[in-house]
């Protein structure tokens, strides 16, 4: 009998699986995890143990720029099959936009998916390829049942009025409003933060959910009272090829003066802005920070400054902040980057420990500091499986 729960986060140019054992009702145990990257270039499909033993290590060199998103997928179902001859139980997907209709995971069918298509435009870097996903995973397993877990739906307990924009009522009745994204990385945060600090969960806490794409949740009792994205996963933070809040004259004066089109705008917002539009050196961070080039350092200086100041945005919000928690690749991975945050919020109450934060410890705060301040690894996959294995039991 299979018990394998299978996940799969399809982006642009990778994608993430794991693959866990429903052990005893909705218990899971973790397999393996890992990812198709390069995808269109030099695929590379590589998987790990929760040990760290590799799994498998395969690069795709003589066909590879290729291969396309389904043809890795066969790729790897065929390997996984070798692994696990009973099949799976359930397969579990990330989708990003939910739109007003999808508050919780649901199983997937013809009628979900004809809804889902018609949000690609609101997420058109994600989605298409979160829709490509399942109905690959359906030609290739199709009487396994296939869950939705989206990224929106952790912010449906944000008031109507966080969630309205200022457009006529007429738009708003069409969908346009502010949605939210990262939410299973908020959630998973939220339910980790219960176990570490029970009392600060309960409070006014904000979680810097910090990578390639980025964004802040302001949570009270663990539950979204405010967010930066908002009707799409442009607006908020400086990101790493996206600008996050901007000006709409600013588009309205490149389609009139530059004479760009939709989709010029579109590409110059979701790939050629942000860290990478302002350094023009790269998207990562780790290389800004390495790198002592005037506009590297303008990059990084932005992204700082955007941060923080979303962060007092989000303390007016919750009326006060209790705790601040980093996440995702910058969030846990660069001091740097936390030590200039954290300064920049000195005037809430955040005193920082330099020695904790360098040294990569949980909890990163003096005793004296009014702010808790913590290091949380996100786990959007466990969240994923966690979903899937409870909608099918």
């Amino acid at each position: 009998m299979a018990n394998d729960i299978f996940t799969l986060n399809a982006g642009s140019s990778s994608l993430k699986f794991s693959l866990w054992e429903a052990e005893t009702g909705t218990e899971l145990r973790e397999l393996f995890r890992g990812e198709i990257e390069k995808i269109g270039i030099a695929p590379h499909l590589s998987a790990r143990e929760p040990g760290g033993r590799t799994v498998i290590d395969n690069r795709f060199e003589d066909d590879g720029p290729k291969l396309s998103h389904e043809d890795l997928l066969r790729e790897l179902f065929a390997w996984l099959s070798q692994q696990r001859r009973n099949g799976f139980k359930a397969i579990g997907h990330r989708i990003v936009h939910g739109g007003p209709a999808f508050t919780a995971p649901v199983r997937i069918d013809d009628h979900v998916m004809e809804s889902l298509s018609k949000l690609e435009p609101l997420a058109p870097l994600h989605q298409p390829h979160n829709l490509s996903g399942i109905r690959t995973c359906a030609a290739l397993q199709p009487r396994v049942p296939q869950i939705a877990c989206f990224d929106t739906a952790f912010h449906r307990t944000m008031d109507p009025v966080t969630r309205r924009l200022g457009l006529p009522r007429a738009y708003e009745e069409e969908g346009v409003q502010r949605y939210g994204f990262h939410g299973l990385s908020y959630e998973f945060i939220a339910q980790q933060l219960r176990a570490i600090d029970p009392e600060l969960a309960k409070g006014r806490v904000i979680v810097a959910h910090l990578g390639n794409g980025a964004s802040l949740c302001a949570m009270h009792d663990g539950r979204s009272v405010d967010t930066t994205m908002s009707f799409t996963a442009l607006d908020g933070l400086l990101m790493g090829t996206r600008p996050g809040a901007l000006d709409p004259g600013a588009v309205t004066y490149l389609m009139r003066e530059r004479t760009m089109s939709a989709a010029e705008i579109e590409d110059l917002l979701y790939h050629r802005s942000g860290l990478l539009g302002i350094s023009g050196i790269s998207s990562d961070m780790r290389t800004l920070l390495a790198n002592n080039n005037r506009h590297a350092r303008e990059a990084v200086e932005l992204f700082v400054f955007r941060a923080a100041r979303e962060i007092g945005a989000l303390t007016a919000s919750l009326g006060g902040l209790d705790g601040l928690v980093f996440t995702a690749g910058i969030g846990e991975h660069a001091s740097e980057i936390r030590s200039r945050i954290c300064a920049r919020c000195s005037w809430l109450g955040v005193v920082l420990d330099e020695s904790a934060n360098r040294a990569g410890r949980m909890r990163i705060t003096a005793e004296a500091s009014r702010v808790r301040v913590y290091v949380i690894p996100t786990d959007e996959e466990k969240m994923i499986a966690k979903h899937t294995v409870s909608h099918i039991c």
